[in-house]
């Protein structure tokens, strides 16, 4: 890791010690915001961002997430947490409560297309993606070099589906020994098993290179120039045990006409 984005991260950290995220789902029902907010206020916390989203507001599910901060937030984190759970059992809440300053310790998995990885180790590099990079794992070695460049721990571990046990549990052992909090899938090749995803729920992010739910699984560039599509993009989604049909978290599009073949989507 640089200097730079050993610097970028420790600033990021200070600035937002005292920063918390509480994210909450429950029934829809009356007084929800209202009883959260005047908690919050019990603790001197300044709501600097809250969203809120409600299924159908008679009978259906709320969401909200809010940012606070609070003074002193890491020594009475346990205190409002304990607290907090008498206006979670008043409305069935489920709920989380989370540092900001506590960034994500990421694994990437990527095979030999390296682009995905590419962009992403640009963006952390620069300081615009804000995560702990705690290791790169592959099933190539092509990306070594780019990896060990950045200071970055690079793990080559062979992949078929005749040893796909055996390589999971190279690859669990390796996210266990670093305390990984979130997976992406960069161009990672390979299907993960039932158990690997069962091992990390709700914590593995795919990118996947087509305007989901089209072209699901392989080769969608080619599929889509077969079909003539005159839009191509990309999606990140959770995994889950259903190829590319996780929840979507974010998907862009780009414009393609008769003059693209296969190969110029995948530049584009």
């Amino acid at each position: 890791m640089s200097n730079f984005v050993q610097g970028q991260l420790e600033e990021f950290r200070e600035k937002n010690q005292d920063r918390g995220r509480l994210i909450i789902k429950c029934p829809d029902q009356p007084g929800i915001v209202s009883t959260v907010t005047a908690f919050l206020k019990q603790y001197d916390a300044n709501i600097v961002e809250l969203s809120q989203y409600s299924m159908n507001p008679e009978g259906g599910t709320f969401f909200t997430r809010i940012e606070f901060d609070c003074p002193g937030l890491k020594e009475r984190a346990a205190e409002m947490e304990s607290a907090f759970e008498e206006v979670s059992a008043a409305f069935s809440m489920e709920w989380t409560l989370t540092h900001v300053s506590d960034l994500k310790r990421t694994a990437i998995f990527v095979s030999k297309e390296p682009h995905c990885l590419l962009e992403l180790l640009w963006e952390w590099q620069s300081g615009d993606l804000l995560a702990d990079i705690a290791l790169v794992i592959s099933n190539h070695e092509d990306t070594r070099q780019i990896v060990e460049s950045m200071g970055i721990p690079f793990y080559y571990i062979p992949a078929n589906k005749d040893i796909r046990k055996e390589v999971e549990t190279k690859q669990l052992g390796l996210l266990e020994e670093f305390n990984i909090d979130l997976i992406v899938l960069a161009r990672y090749m390979q299907i993960l098993t039932p158990d690997f995803v069962a091992a990390h729920p709700n914590k593995i992010i795919n990118i996947h290179h087509s305007f989901l739910p089209a072209f699901i699984g392989a080769r969608p560039y080619e599929r889509a120039y077969d079909r003539g599509v005159k839009l191509i993009g990309a999606t990140s989604h959770y995994v889950t045990n259903d190829l590319d049909e996780g929840p979507i978290i974010e998907q862009d599009i780009e414009r393609v006409d008769h003059r693209d073949s296969a190969g110029d989507m995948k530049k584009i």
